[in-house]
């Protein structure tokens, strides 16, 4: 019978024991947060956004689980995702009354659950990437208008390129709202 030296057990036996600790944080998940952060590298996030956030979500009727300040900004943890996509709407109105020129970027996030003394020690979740979460979480917002209005200019400018390739005549084109119009001139 093979006989090691006690030193290798405990080594063994610190092993795991500091491997099922560190693994712990993965068992309790994540939640779904918002997360704001300065638009601009001139703004900073202080005490002050963090008051705003709390009083928009208050008045909105938002209770958040948790709300903090970290050196990336201002984290606000939700119990589920429909209060997380209402509070980001809420929270980017309230932080960016011109939508034209945000001060601050709202995003949607996932914080791990795991407890504070976890976090002590440095614990934390493995981070899962989109293939292990079980797919792509992507939202695209297309300004519409401004893509229909790009569009246009660009068949406009290819009807004029073509007409005059093939010597037509035309008395001019103009966009009309989302349409293009085109003149001819009476033979």
């Amino acid at each position: 019978m093979n006989r090691y030296p006690l030193w290798v057990y405990v080594t063994i036996g610190v092993a795991l024991v500091l491997g099922a600790l560190y693994t712990l944080p993965n068992f309790f998940g994540e939640a779904p947060a918002v997360q704001v952060s300065p638009a601009r590298a001139t703004l900073k996030v202080d005490q002050a956004v963090l008051g705003r956030v709390e009083e928009a979500l208050r008045k909105a009727g938002i209770q958040p689980t948790g709300v903090f300040l970290d050196l990336s900004g201002v984290k606000v943890r939700l119990a589920d995702t429909d209060t997380q996509l209402k509070a980001k709407d809420i929270i980017d109105q309230a932080l960016n009354p011109d939508p034209a020129n945000p001060s601050y970027t709202v995003a949607l996030n996932l914080l791990p659950n795991s407890p504070r003394w976890l976090a002590a020690i440095n614990a934390q979740p493995m981070y899962l990437g989109l293939d292990l979460r079980g797919g792509v979480h992507f939202l695209l917002q297309v300004d519409m208008r401004a893509a229909i209005a790009k569009r246009a200019e660009s068949l406009a400018g290819d009807i004029r390129s073509q007409l005059r390739d093939k010597n037509v005549r035309h008395a001019g084109i103009s966009r009309e709202g989302d349409t293009v119009v085109i003149r001819f001139r009476d033979a």
